[in-house]
C-alpha cells in the first residue's frame, strides 16, 4: 500500500478512536506488588473497539502483570477497570472471559496428549444429550483454525505431535473459539514461523476490521511496525506515554522503553576472523586462513532430518545457523549435544573423534560443551524453585565435596552469575517463576556459563524478550567469543545472525545449503539461501524473487 495510502488509513481510524462510543475498556490508577517487588504502580491503559494496541516494555515493566489482572488472572491491590462504561472485576480468567476478554499467552495451555479440537474446546465443549457432540466439535475446531490461519491443521492430530510453532496457532485459535471482545496476545508470535507470523498479521487485521479490539505485546519492533494503530509504553510498572503508532522513531520508542539513549544493539565484530569452513565447501588456495577447529562434523545425519552435515567450528567464533524454521536446525543442536539417538557420522572435538551419547557426555570436561534451549519453561528451568536453585544445577560437581554441597562455593558462584548477568531478582531464594522473562533467560545462560563451557550452543536464545536485555546478550556473546569461547547460534531473527555472527550456515532441507561470511551476511541472502535460490536472486529493495 502506498505511503500517503496508509497515512490516509490510520488518520481515519484515529478519527474513528476518539469519538467517545469507540472506548471499550479502561483501566486507571491499578497497583500490583508481589511482596516488596512493585509490578504496577498507578498504571492505566485505554482500549478501543477496531484497533490494535500495542503494549511496549522491557521485561519487567509490568506488561504482562497489566494483561493479567485486566484478563482475571490477578487481582491489583487498587484502581479500577471499566467496560462499556461499567466498573468490572474478575475473580479469575472464566469471568473475563464471559465478559469477552481473552488472552493469549505466549506460555501454551495446551494438553500435550489430548487432540487439537479438545484443546479447543476444553472448557465449554458443544454437547448433545449432555455428552460431547465430536462432530460439532471437529466442525466448530476447523472453523476456530482457519479464523486463526491455520486450516491446514487437523483438528483430530495429538497436540504432542505438532512443532512449537503450530501448537502456537492452535492456542490462538483456542482464544478466537471464545469469541472474544477484546483478544490480548502476550508475546504470541514468538515461537511461530516467518510464514504462521505473516498469516497471523493477516488474521490479526481482519479481526480488527470485524470491530474486535486487540492488544498486542511484542518485541519485535518490525511486527509493532506492521499491526499496531496505537502504542503504549511501560517502565518500572508505569505509564510513560501513549501515542499513535508511526509518529515516533524506533530509538524515541526504544528510549521510553529502557530509560536511556538507546545505543546500536550489536557489539563490533572483530576483523578478519579467521573462522573455520563448512566442510562441504572447502576453501580454494589463497581464501581465508583458518584456526583449527573446536569442533567438527563429518556427514552428520539423524533421521530423515539432518542428511550429512558437515562443518567446523573455531575458538573465538560465533557461527549462525539460519533458513526457515524446521530445517534441522533445532535437531543440530540436540544431535550435538547428546540428545538424540541414532544419529550417523563423525563428530570431532580438537581434531579426536569422540561419542557424545548424553548431554552428561557433552559436558563432561574434555569436550566442554553446552545448550541453551529453545523453551526457557519447559526446557531449561525448574520454575518453582528458587533462583539459587536453578543457577546451581548444572555446576554441582564444581560446588560439592565428596557429594555434598559447600555452601561457601555455591553462593560464590550464584553471587558471581547473578553479577555477570545482571540478573533483577528480590532475592536468589525468590522462585524463578516469580522472575520476568528475560531474567528467566538470564537464569538458564548462567547455569551453563557456571560451567565454563567451551563450546556454546544457543537455540534461539532471545525469543520473547525485551530489547534492553537482548543487548546484554548480545554483548556477552561476543565478551564470551573474545575469550576464546566457541559459540554456535540459531536464531530465528535475520538481524541477530548479520549483527552478531562471523559466519552463517543456512540450512534447507536438513543440508548445509549455503554458507555465508563476512559482507555476504545480508538479509536478502539469508533470505534466498533460505528458499534455495542462488544468493543475489531476490531485490534487495522487496525482497522479491527477480
Amino acid at each position: 500500500m502506498p505511503q500517503d495510502a496508509q497515512q490516509r488509513e490510520r488518520l481515519e481510524r484515529q478519527e474513528q478512536s476518539e469519538q467517545p462510543e469507540q472506548l471499550l475498556f479502561q483501566m486507571s490508577g491499578v497497583s500490583k506488588s508481589y511482596g516488596g517487588a512493585v509490578a504496577l504502580d498507578h498504571a492505566q491503559l485505554a482500549v478501543r473497539r477496531g484497533r490494535i494496541h500495542a503494549i511496549l516494555g522491557e521485561n519487567g515493566a509490568g506488561k504482562s502483570t497489566l494483561l493479567k489482572v485486566m484478563s482475571g488472572v490477578v487481582q491489583p491491590d487498587e484502581g479500577t477497570m471499566r467496560l462499556d462504561g461499567r466498573e468490572v472485576a474478575f475473580g479469575s480468567p472464566a469471568e473475563a472471559n464471559a465478559a469477552g476478554i481473552v488472552c493469549v499467552y505466549q506460555e501454551l495451555s495446551l494438553i500435550p496428549d489430548l487432540s487439537v479440537a479438545d484443546n479447543i474446546f476444553a472448557s465449554n465443549p458443544p454437547r448433545r444429550f449432555g455428552m460431547i457432540d465430536r462432530k460439532a466439535q471437529r466442525r466448530q475446531a476447523e472453523a476456530a483454525l482457519a479464523r486463526a490461519g491455520a486450516p491446514d491443521i487437523n483438528p483430530l492430530a495429538k497436540v504432542r505431535d505438532l512443532p512449537l510453532s503450530r501448537q502456537q496457532m492452535v492456542e490462538l485459535a483456542k482464544g478466537l473459539a471464545h469469541e472474544p471482545r477484546i483478544l490480548i496476545l502476550d508475546e504470541a508470535t514468538s515461537a511461530l514461523t516467518a510464514a504462521d507470523v505473516a498469516r497471523v498479521i493477516e488474521v490479526l487485521k481482519r479481526l480488527r476490521d470485524e470491530g474486535l479490539a486487540l492488544l498486542f505485546i511484542s518485541h519485535r519492533m518490525h511486527e509493532v511496525k506492521a499491526l499496531a494503530d496505537e502504542c503504549t509504553v511501560y517502565r518500572n510498572g508505569r505509564h510513560v506515554m501513549s501515542f499513535e503508532a508511526g509518529t515516533r522513531t524506533d530509538n524515541e520508542v526504544v528510549e521510553m522503553m529502557i530509560g536511556r539513549t538507546y545505543q546500536h544493539a550489536f557489539p563490533a565484530k572483530p576483523a578478519n576472523h579467521a573462522g573455520g569452513e563448512a566442510a562441504d565447501e572447502p576453501a580454494e588456495p589463497g581464501q581465508r586462513q583458518t584456526a583449527a577447529p573446536v569442533l567438527a562434523c563429518r556427514d552428520l545425519s539423524w533421521s530423515d532430518t539432518l542428511r550429512g552435515i558437515s562443518f567446523s567450528l573455531t575458538r573465538g567464533e560465533i557461527l549462525g545457523l539460519g533458513g526457515l524454521d524446521g530445517q534441522g536446525q533445532r535437531e543440530l543442536l540436540l544431535a550435538l549435544f547428546g540428545v538424540l539417538r541414532g544419529c550417523a557420522g563423525t563428530i570431532e572435538i580438537d581434531g579426536k573423534a569422540v561419542s557424545i551419547g548424553s548431554p552428561m557426555a557433552a559436558r563432561a570436561k574434555g569436550i566442554g560443551m553446552a545448550l541453551i534451549p529453545e523453551d526457557r519453561k519447559t526446557e531449561g528451568l525448574m520454575l518453582p524453585m528458587s533462583v539459587r536453585e536453578n543457577l546451581s544445577f548444572a555446576a554441582l560437581d564444581r560446588m560439592s565435596i565428596a557429594g555434598v554441597i559447600d555452601r561457601e562455593r555455591q553462593q560464590a558462584l550464584v553471587d558471581q552469575m547473578t553479577t555477570l548477568l545482571a540478573i533483577k531478582s528480590a532475592s536468589v531464594d525468590a522462585a524463578v517463576g516469580s522472575l520476568s522473562g528475560g531474567n528467566q533467560q538470564k537464569v538458564v545462560i548462567a547455569k551453563w556459563l557456571a560451567r565454563k563451557p567451551r563450546i556454546l550452543l544457543l537455540s534461539d536464545p532471545t525469543r520473547g524478550i525485551d530489547v534492553g536485555t537482548k543487548q546484554e546478550i548480545y554483548q556477552l556473546l561476543r565478551r564470551l567469543a573474545d575469550e576464546g569461547a566457541a559459540i554456535l547460534f540459531y536464531s530465528t531473527d535475520y538481524d541477530e545472525l548479520i549483527g552478531c555472527c562471523d559466519r552463517v550456515l543456512v540450512l534447507y532441507e536438513g543440508r548445509i545449503k549455503k554458507e555465508l561470511v563476512g559482507p555476504e551476511i545480508t538479509e536478502q541472502n539469508l533470505i534466498a539461501s533460505a528458499l534455495d535460490l542462488p544468493v543475489g536472486q531476490l531485490s534487495p529493495s522487496t525482497g522479491v524473487a527477480s
